[in-house]
């Protein structure tokens, strides 16, 4: 198939899409005068209501990770109000990971099975509820009951939207979607350390209120209700490749037909053939290096972020100091996203995941010899920085690592496996505090980013910039 004269001369070489961004490159192909025969959105500007699907995603990030980091900033006035040990601040944070991986291994089950949209808005309802009756209760189990579950709702919507955010983006722009949605969605942070650093201090149990304003993801769950769509390719994938027409053009504004690309759909494989798929000579290479990324970077990145506030607290910072402390290093949350947005296009993928993961390693081995408060908030937010974009570019990396049949399950076998990580990690924490203080938590960091840094560089393939229907 050729490149009509239209698209052959307005087409950057290469790129498949064009240069003054109007139309896109299209296929002759013989279809009906007026259709266009496109792989869904590749080489289609996002604009209007294609773009709005994009915010309301990162309207549900924001509440999603509202509820996510609450606990952490809020552990020392809960520890302080109840009279919790660092153990029992621990074992709430293992439910919790148990919860994450629950959502992640079943996130990308259930949206296989029933769709991206029904999962993404169904989880988005789980983590709201979950967080306003952890608020309401004064009961430690119940408390640590719908913790996990909140953690359940936060992580199915993650993997889900892993996905959905994938599959809906244009190839030559799908990092950068992945990167914005994360920025905005992740500013969350920074503004759940300041409510909480306005909130706590004014009564013992003020802390109750960040935990009823996670109920306010009833925002986004009904913006979504309303406008967004299921994946095209979701649809085409389960034989409705009319509704995937109707959805693609509704959104681009083109009249699209995707019956080419339909016949590139391969047939329906069950969760037990994905994941034994995933352990064929084919993927097995990927698959053990993506296993050794997320079950180490995953544990480094959740310790610096729900620990740091009551590890400052154990250095002899009161809780004031560290609720401000942590205002200023979460910054780095939505910042290293920003950073992700920039970077996470470029060398495949592998290029910018290298360089991080060693900027990172670095950082936080500097954090864990700091003493003094300044210098321990300076390099804090440093390493968060790094962290965060390091996160969501392996994110990134995942989900083009699998064919559009594997894709979802493999993306929540391996989000779920690396939450299971960061639950066994939980139990470790205050031993390893005994034993080697606040440097030794934060040299085991840096060791956990490094590690998987050289298998990465010798094995790891390059995935960024390649149409979905391309990686096999």
């Amino acid at each position: 198939m050729e490149p009509t004269p239209k698209a052959k001369a307005n087409c950057a070489p290469g790129l498949g899409f064009e240069l003054n961004d109007q139309t896109p490159c299209v296929l002759d192909v013989g279809k009906t005068e007026g259709r266009f025969v496109n792989n869904y959105f590749d080489g289609i500007p996002v604009r209007g209501i294609h773009a709005l699907l994009f915010f309301i995603i990162m309207a549900a990030y924001f509440f999603e990770q509202f509820d996510n980091w609450n606990f952490g900033f809020a552990a020392p006035a809960i520890a302080q109000s109840w009279g919790l040990k660092p153990t029992d601040i621990a074992t709430i944070l293992f439910w919790y990971f148990i919860g994450m991986t629950s959502g992640g291994f079943l996130g990308g089950v259930i949206s296989d099975f029933i769709g991206r949209r029904k999962t993404f808005l169904i989880s988005i309802v789980i983590f709201s509820v979950s967080s306003v009756i952890t608020g309401f209760t004064d009961n430690f189990v119940i408390f640590t009951i719908f913790r996990a579950l909140t953690g359940f709702g936060v992580f199915c919507m993650m993997v889900t939207s892993q996905a959905y955010i994938a599959e809906m983006a244009p190839c030559q722009t799908r990092g950068m979607w992945q990167g914005r949605v994360a920025a905005i969605g992740f500013c969350a942070v920074p503004v759940v350390a300041l409510v909480c650093r306005m909130v706590i201090p004014m009564a013992d149990e003020a802390w109750r209120l960040i935990f009823y304003a996670g109920g306010l993801g009833v925002i986004p769950f009904l913006l979504g209700l309303k406008y967004l769509k299921e994946s095209p390719r979701w649809l085409v994938a389960h034989g409705r490749v009319k509704e995937a027409e109707e959805i693609v053009t509704y959104l681009t504004g083109k009249d699209i037909d995707l019956s080419e690309a339909a016949k590139s759909v391969q047939p329906k494989i069950s969760v037990m053939e994905v994941l034994t798929g995933m352990f064929t000579k084919k993927y097995i290479g990927r698959t053990l290096l993506i296993m050794l990324l997320f079950i180490c970077i995953t544990p480094a990145g959740f310790l610096l972020t729900t620990w740091t506030t009551q590890l400052l607290k154990m250095l002899g910072f009161s809780v004031k100091e560290s609720l401000t402390a942590m205002t200023i290093i979460s910054i780095g949350v939505p910042v290293g996203c920003f950073l992700n947005s920039l970077v996470s296009d470029m060398g495949g993928r592998k290029t910018p995941l290298a360089i991080l993961g060693v900027l990172a390693a670095v950082a936080a081995l500097v954090f864990g010899g700091m003493k003094s408060l300044v210098m321990l908030t300076l390099l804090g937010f440093t390493v968060t920085v790094f962290n965060m974009a390091l996160n969501f570019i392996l994110f990134s990396y995942t989900a083009e690592s699998y064919p559009t049949r594997m894709r979802n399950t493999a993306t929540g076998f391996h989000n779920g496996l690396a939450r299971l990580s960061v639950s066994a990690s939980q139990p470790l924490i205050p031993i390893i505090h005994q034993a080697y203080g606040f440097a030794g938590i934060f040299t085991s960091v840096a060791v956990l980013f490094f590690l998987p840094i050289i298998p990465l560089l010798l094995w790891g393939q390059r995935t960024g910039g390649k149409s979905l229907e391309e990686i096999e």
